[in-house]
């Protein structure tokens, strides 16, 4: 599969799907009460000048903005770009419809870079390091929010899992996506890999646990916001969600709420 042909679905998944991201994400909360968006905004604090690099619609660069940092962005998707120009705080902002392996940015333009679930999809992802390392200044902070794979969640989310994987895996190879990015980047050791070579210090790495609870009609519409389901037979999503509605019903409290727990991986380094 060739990087043209990931980018040019990238591309399409998100023009059909603008802010697929933020409107997955965005409402997500850890125990401690913050939005992953709002970790990697703690992550480069005290950094002045910020690239989000896969910023999308903007979500995570209206919070840094309204931090005080002096903010760029740049996207494959010119769709949620657009999105990201209609917000004030953005107003004046560079934001770039650009590859991640060709930054248009100059030589040491960045203190920070942070990227939110955009970093482990990206194609030659050894020469995005090495521009990484290009456009941040010495001791420049890069922190990264990850997925943390098909296993990486509980209550409802392991539910959709189960549901999801026989329909993907069963799919004819028309209705099923491109590989995407490098699964080095799910692991500490396979992303110190990656960037070690291009400057990096060594990765450190947590896990947080991401509330996407709510009730089955939101938690769907939250996880079935993945790429895989783009290209799969209408039928076989709308038979997916009538099932998933059913049995994730069995899992409400009290209040009708449906547990849900998807688990990111968050990674942090800084340039030599």
């Amino acid at each position: 599969m060739t990087t043209a042909t990931q980018e040019a679905f990238l591309r399409e998944f998100h023009a059909r799907n603008p802010a697929a991201t933020s409107g997955m994400m965005s409402d997500g909360r850890t125990p401690d009460g913050r939005s992953s968006y709002e970790i990697l905004r703690d992550r480069v604090s005290g950094h002045t000048r910020v690239l989000d690099l896969g910023c999308g619609d903007g979500f995570l660069l209206d919070l840094l903005a309204r931090a005080g940092h002096q903010v760029a962005g740049v996207d494959l998707s010119s769709a949620d770009l657009a999105l990201a120009r209609q917000r004030p705080s953005l107003h004046g902002v560079p934001l770039t419809t650009g590859r991640a392996q060709e930054l248009p940015f100059p030589d040491g333009g960045f203190d920070a870079c942070v990227s939110h679930m955009a970093f482990m999809l990206m194609s030659d992802i050894d020469q995005v390091a090495t521009e990484l390392a290009r456009v941040l200044a010495p001791g420049g902070r890069l922190a990264l929010i990850l997925s943390s794979g098909r296993a990486g969640g509980s209550g409802s989310y392991e539910l959709f899992q189960k549901l999801i994987r026989p329909a993907f895996d069963g799919a004819p190879p028309e209705q099923r996506i491109p590989l995407l990015g490098d699964s080095r980047t799910l692991r500490q050791d396979g992303l110190d890999e990656i960037l070690a070579p291009a400057g990096f210090s060594p990765v450190a790495w947590g896990t947080e646990p991401i509330d996407l609870g709510g009730t089955a009609e939101q938690v769907w519409a939250r996880l079935s916001m993945i790429y895989n389901f783009m290209p799969l037979d209408s039928e076989v999503v709308r038979s997916l969600e009538a099932e998933f509605l059913t049995q994730a019903a069995e899992l409400a409290d009290a209040d009708g709420r449906i547990p849900c727990t998807m688990n990111v991986h968050v990674a942090d380094t800084e340039r030599s």
